[in-house]
């Protein structure tokens, strides 16, 4: 009982991980699912086939320089997982076997690589690894000369990890046994037992979390605590790994700030008195705010979400009416321009740019219809080569596929963008079916990309988008702010009217409209399948966030705590009463409900196996129609799924197969 209402719940013994009551009770669900769904194991088995065969299965990454050495990733035939390589100096020289995460893995039926670094020599490895899908992590540390282990062992830590100079002193990172809220960053000497590691940060504001790392510059250790609307960062001199850190400028609320740092002074993106943020720099011992200068000014329709320093250049990536831009500006002279990008709706992030002393800019693009795409674009003569495009076997063409940009009004006027694509020759106004897919949640924006297994939907006719509601950053932080706390069902009713607005142009057949989101978007398929199930034949929910109040309520469960400014704190009357008016799991009614298939994972650390289980339980008692209704729970994974770059895709044929069967698109 909270603020003198009752809730009553049948379903909580289902959070009884460990239960065999429990067990049995989801592979009971998992073996109901492969039931309704076994009349189509021959289509689940083909896509399968299909997914995996426009993968290049002999591959490797773009390689960048780091130092002395070239570093990439390479993938060989038939395995799962990558390995991960360099070579000194010219990419003709003798390829180094850093990793091979295939022999990692051997015995395991999760396995997970968290973070690596590769320390000032540059001749140790530490890496983090997850067997769970828990993300818990174990750190090694591999000799790259000689390829043996260190008997250093590192246990039970986020995964987390900076090298400080001396090449003998590792900072990491460890979470709370129960929350797995990362607050502790520790000190370990190589050489000395873990027992004895000093603990050289404690984040006790069960808000924050903290993270550990070192500037591009390498001169600084920087230690970050985050939450949803405030950070503070510490620094220390990466040569000087005993000595105490600094607190760069402490926290406010609703102050958020990044650092690095270039030369004699450090760079700041902040949003003091800047709602969509501006860059300031400020002399390395003055940190105080009374010292920063500004760099960049903010700006009313520009949204500043990164920065890189070079030498001779600022680039600054930036999101304009949706869209990311990136801003080229040069130390002297006015050649100040931006990377044209040519599409109406991509999606392009900064690259692996480790060299100061570079004129070339690494950057990530792709599109609903490019492949990932590297390029390297030279900032003085506005030159870019494309380095490497993801190769798609199977008879893929860029030029079979169309990409269009629309808007929907949204009930308050607003207009939400939608990005979509669809196979020229398949699309038929009215006809098609349409997979709408939703996050809305943290600021995240869901650009418009490739992804090589959605071809197996749009090549059988289905029209796929992306509605980039409100609770995401996509036109600015307003945009998100309007998606959050006591705004959040902004982002549920514009999920509708993008659903709708579709329909009415066309691109969908009001017969045969989906729906698909996981993690917060899970909430948003919740809540609009509460609130409009008569749009939509069928819809995915993954790992999705579905019963707000136990989980919000319950400080014991990770996560939760450091979300209150995201979602509301529960133990505010006020708060609770909205969240409480949205929450899925709260609001399942006496109502026809359209298919549904819930993913979960059994070892998830982020969204609990046991709301999806809970939410599912439910539905079937209180719904009044005969429509599907399965709950598929990975026994051996967590949030993202089963590891590896094949299995993931047995579970997506699953979906695919659901929804084309729904849509009349299954083989027989």
């Amino acid at each position: 009982e909270e603020h003198g209402r009752s809730r009553v719940d049948p379903y909580y013994w289902l959070s009884e991980r460990d239960n065999p009551d429990v067990l049995a009770y989801l592979e009971e669900e998992n073996v109901y699912a492969r039931e309704v769904m076994a009349h189509h194991v021959t289509c689940e088995d083909a896509l399968f086939e299909e997914i995996k065969g426009r993968i290049k299965q002999t591959d490797w990454s773009v390689p960048y320089k780091l130092d002395d050495y070239y570093y990439y990733t390479r993938y060989e035939e038939g395995k799962e997982y990558p390995l991960y390589c360099r070579k000194r100096e010219t990419l003709d020289a003798r390829e180094e076997l850093m990793l091979d995460v295939n022999t990692l893995a051997e015995g395991h039926e999760y396995f997970a690589i968290g973070g690596m670094a590769v320390s000032f020599a540059q001749d140790l490895l530490a890496y983090a690894f997850d067997t769970q899908g828990r993300r818990i992590y174990t750190v090694r540390v591999k000799n790259l000369k000689t390829g043996e282990l260190l008997d250093d062992v590192l246990e039970h830590v986020t995964g987390n990890l900076a090298w400080a100079n001396d090449n003998a002193t590792l900072f990491y990172g460890k979470q709370d046994p129960d929350t797995l809220r990362a607050c502790q960053v520790f000190r370990h000497r190589l050489g000395h037992d873990p027992s004895s590691d000093v603990l050289v940060f404690e984040e006790e504001d069960e808000t924050f979390s903290t993270t550990v790392f070192k500037t591009k510059s390498k001169q600084y250790l920087m230690i970050a605590s985050h939450q949803t609307v405030s950070t503070e960062y510490r620094y220390l001199s990466a040569d000087d790994p005993d000595g105490e850190f600094s607190v760069f400028l402490l926290r406010e609320r609703f102050h958020e700030y990044d650092v690095d740092h270039d030369r004699d002074a450090f760079y700041i993106r902040t949003n003091w008195r800047a709602k969509n943020f501006r860059l300031m720099k400020t002399p390395l011992r003055q940190t105080d705010r009374s010292s920063w200068q500004e760099v960049l000014p903010c700006r009313d329709d520009v949204l500043l979400e990164s920065f890189e320093l070079f030498r001779d250049f600022l680039v600054t990536e930036e999101r304009h009416q949706g869209l990311v831009r990136f801003r080229i500006i040069p130390a002297k002279g006015d050649c100040e321009h931006y990377v044209d990008f040519g599409e109406p709706a991509y999606a392009a992030a900064l690259g692996d740019n480790h060299d100061f002393n570079a004129s070339t800019l690494r950057y990530e693009y792709t599109s609903m219809t490019t492949p990932e795409s590297v390029y390297d674009y030279d900032m003085n003569t506005r030159e870019k080569v494309l380095l490497k495009q993801e190769e798609v076997l199977g008879g893929f063409e860029i030029s079979h596929y169309a990409t269009e940009r629309t808007w929907a009004p949204a009930p308050d006027g607003q207009r939400i963008p939608i990005s979509l694509v669809y196979r020229k020759t398949l699309r038929k106004p009215d006809v098609n079916p349409l997979l709408l897919y939703g996050y809305g949640s943290y600021g995240i924006s869901m650009d418009a990309d490739f992804r090589s297994p959605r071809l197996s939907l749009l090549d059988r006719g289905f029209v796929f988008a992306i509605a980039h509601v409100r609770g995401g950053e996509e036109l600015g932080r307003d945009w998100y702010e309007s998606g959050k706390l006591f705004h959040k069902k902004n982002t549920f009713t514009d999920f509708i009217a993008c659903a709708e607005h579709l329909a009415q142009q066309g691109y969908a057949s009001k017969e045969h409209v989906y729906a698909m989101g996981g993690s917060a978007g899970g909430l948003l398929m919740g809540a609009v399948i509460n609130m409009r199930p008569d749009l939509f034949h069928g819809m995915v929910a993954q790992v999705p966030f579905v019963d707000v109040m136990t989980t919000m309520l319950d400080t014991s469960i990770p996560l939760t705590t450091g979300e209150y400014d995201e979602w509301g704190d529960p133990n505010r009357k006020e708060d609770y009463e909205y969240m409480l008016s949205y929450s899925p799991y709260d609001n399942v009614t006496e109502q026809a409900y359209p298919n549904l298939l819930v993913t979960t994972g059994l070892h998830d650390s982020q969204v609990q196996y046991w709301e999806p289980a809970k939410w599912v339980a439910k539905l079937r008692r209180v719904k009044t129609d005969r429509n599907r209704l399965l709950l598929k729970t990975n026994m051996d994974a967590g949030h993202g799924g089963a590891s590896g770059r094949f299995r993931r895709y047995k579970e997506l044929a699953f979906i695919y197969t659901f929804l084309l069967d729904l849509a009349g698109l299954a083989d027989p």
